[in-house]
């Protein structure tokens, strides 16, 4: 019998809704991997890790899934469980430690986008290079899922006083926001069905349009209630969505991004997609905008599973 072990950061009746999260992923990949004819269990990574070697060593684990966002409440520190998987020959899903790092790190990920001459809107660390004219969101350097980021957080350059501890300045670039997701298999990526996230006409014209904390995890708040998934293009989209899809596999590939991924975009006004976030081993729960993604294309659950460990496979032993 096939034997799955599902690896996830620790939660307790005290974590974030965005923490708690991981469980509905768990969930999701242990219905499918029962059709697919696995066993599994759970377990959660800390930083005393010497449980997991000692499993791997004792049983016979045919895949692993890499859930791990955080290591003691950091977000920096989700790269040692891909790193530690490394030093196995066990298949494991997602990227590798190298590509978790440099995308968690969201400075680093835009300087590299830089770099590759890939858009991505303005930022710094700096008090001292800060344009007093331009708006900023402070966001935190390395938490997913919007942690620590609000539209009432949005600032002018003139009236920024200081940058807190852990965060930098990114430009805000108001207009249309776009999320494209790819995932892996057997020798091949797959581009999935391009989403917008679309501000109803109940959003406030005053406010931001910021996929904040509230937007994501508060179901009652008016952010939640007036943000919307849609698949659905006019004819006029057509030359974007082509841009956005070439930009996404470029990301794909100069990152390293393995098993599934997702790249969000920002559309000004002028029509210049900027890349505001490269996502490794995003969100799987059953709501999340990968899994609509992937059913926009008909992919089933089980089909998604077995094709992230078909990607798996390719990498076993990848040191």
């Amino acid at each position: 019998m096939k034997h799955a072990l599902i690896l996830h950061n620790p939660v307790s009746e005290n974590s974030r809704d965005d923490e708690l999260d991981v469980l509905n992923q768990a969930e999701l990949i242990e219905d499918a991997l029962i059709q697919l004819g696995y066993t599994s269990e759970r377990m959660a990574f800390g930083l005393n890790y010497n449980k997991l070697g000692k499993l791997l060593k004792d049983k016979s684990i045919s895949v692993v899934f890499n859930l791990v966002e955080t290591i003691g409440n950091a977000g920096r520190l989700s790269f040692i469980a891909p790193a530690i998987l490394e030093l196995t020959v066990v298949p494991f899903s997602g990227s590798g430690a190298e590509t978790i790092f440099i995308t968690t790190d969201k400075v680093i990920c835009k300087k590299i986008l830089t770099f590759n001459a890939i858009n991505t809107p303005d930022w710094t660390r700096k008090i001292t290079e800060i344009k007093p004219e331009m708006i900023y969101i402070p966001k935190p350097i390395s938490e997913d899922g919007s942690v620590g980021i609000d539209d009432i957080l949005t600032i002018r350059g003139n009236e920024v006083k200081e940058i807190p501890q852990g965060y930098f300045l990114e430009e805000y670039i108001h207009g249309r926001e776009f999320n494209i997701s790819v995932i892996g298999g057997e020798n091949r990526i797959q581009v999935l069905p391009p989403a917008e996230m679309c501000f109803e006409d109940n959003y406030f014209e005053t406010k931001p349009h910021i996929l904040g904390y509230k937007a994501k995890w508060d179901e009652a708040s008016m952010e939640y209630k007036n943000t919307t998934r849609s698949f659905q293009f006019d004819n006029s989209d057509v030359s974007l969505i082509e841009t956005l899809i070439k930009i996404s596999v470029r990301c794909w590939e100069i990152f390293g991004l393995r098993g599934y991924a997702r790249i969000d975009f920002r559309i000004g006004n002028d029509g210049i997609p900027w890349v505001i976030e490269i996502n490794a081993n995003p969100c799987i729960a059953p709501d999340s905008g990968f899994v609509a993604a992937c059913h926009e294309a008909k992919m089933e659950n089980v089909e998604i599973i077995k094709r992230i460990i078909e990607d798996a496979k390719q990498y076993s032993g990848r040191i």
